[in-house]
């Protein structure tokens, strides 16, 4: 079975996490979990990450931007990924 488009997306964001040495995990949203929550969780040399990621003209929800918002105001940082922008998160990841 082929790979989703945002599949892809989130190949090349684990990959980039992976090459950096980045712990990440993918969040469960059903039961216990909580709705909105963005795809990747990351922690990278004591810095709180959360991506996004999306394919095509997809964009976030209002949820997962209310999301986004509520961990850039507690000190994290949230980025949203698509095919053309993964350099955003290298950025991030070279900058911390």
């Amino acid at each position: 079975m082929a790979a989703t488009p945002e599949k892809k997306v989130k190949k090349v964001c684990t990959d980039l996490l992976t090459k950096h040495g980045a712990y990440y995990f993918y969040p469960v949203t059903g039961g216990y979990g909580r709705s909105g929550v963005p795809d990747i969780v990351v922690c990278h040399r004591g810095r709180f990450l959360a991506v996004e990621c999306k394919a095509g003209n997809n964009k976030p929800t209002a949820l997962q931007e209310a999301e986004m918002a509520k961990i850039r105001a507690a000190g994290g940082d949230a980025l949203v990924v698509w095919e053309d922008n993964s350099h955003q998160l290298r950025d991030w990841l070279e900058r911390i």
